[in-house]
């Protein structure tokens, strides 16, 4: 048994991939600028491959926006994770849905300051009541209706906003989501 276990190590390494991609070269780099004392460089390193691990996140988010029905389409919105940075941090996924005579977005926002200030307001219905708003039940989750949005807070982390004048066509795509899947998002 003794032979088997340095024969699996050889295996291991050999099947191992054998390149280094963008994460893991910044993460090397910061290694290495912190052993030289360069704080500076190894601090860019390391919030760029942030950066980079969080863009793989986001990319991984989009799976949870939903197919258009039929007779609408999806354009995403490529540009929603560098505009994370200006909402204090976090990541999202945004896709518009148009039909040609009606539109509406789809917002998914998660681990960002934003949401995590929004949970208290989402949570007390009294709060949204005495806003004008009213609850909207799509599936087993709650929903905000207000002013042509619909927003609810998933698993206390993952914002969910759909935004337009047709919140039926907004309801009709929410229910096809998968929503407890989306509550372990990242987990």
């Amino acid at each position: 048994m003794k032979l088997a276990v340095p024969a699996l190590a050889a295996l291991m390494l050999t099947t191992a991939p054998v390149f280094a991609d963008d994460v893991t070269d910044a993460i090397n780099n910061a290694l290495e600028a912190y052993n030289e004392g360069d704080v500076q460089y190894a601090t860019e390193e390391l919030n760029f491959a942030l950066q980079l691990l969080n863009e793989m996140k986001a990319g991984s988010l989009e799976g949870f926006l939903p197919e258009p029905l039929d007779g609408w389409t999806r354009e995403m919105n490529d540009g929603m994770a560098a505009g994370m940075g200006f909402m204090g941090g976090g990541i999202g996924a945004e896709a518009n849905y148009s039909n040609g005579s009606s539109d509406f977005s789809l917002l998914l926002m998660a681990d960002s300051p934003m949401v995590t200030a929004m949970a208290g307001m989402l949570g007390n219905a009294a709060m949204i009541t005495a806003s004008g708003g009213k609850m909207v039940r799509v599936g087993r989750e709650k929903f905000m209706a207000q002013d042509g949005e619909l927003t609810a807070l998933i698993g206390n982390r993952v914002l969910v906003q759909a935004s337009g004048e047709d919140t039926d066509a907004s309801i009709a795509h929410l229910e096809t989501m998968d929503f407890r899947a989306l509550a372990g998002f990242g987990s």
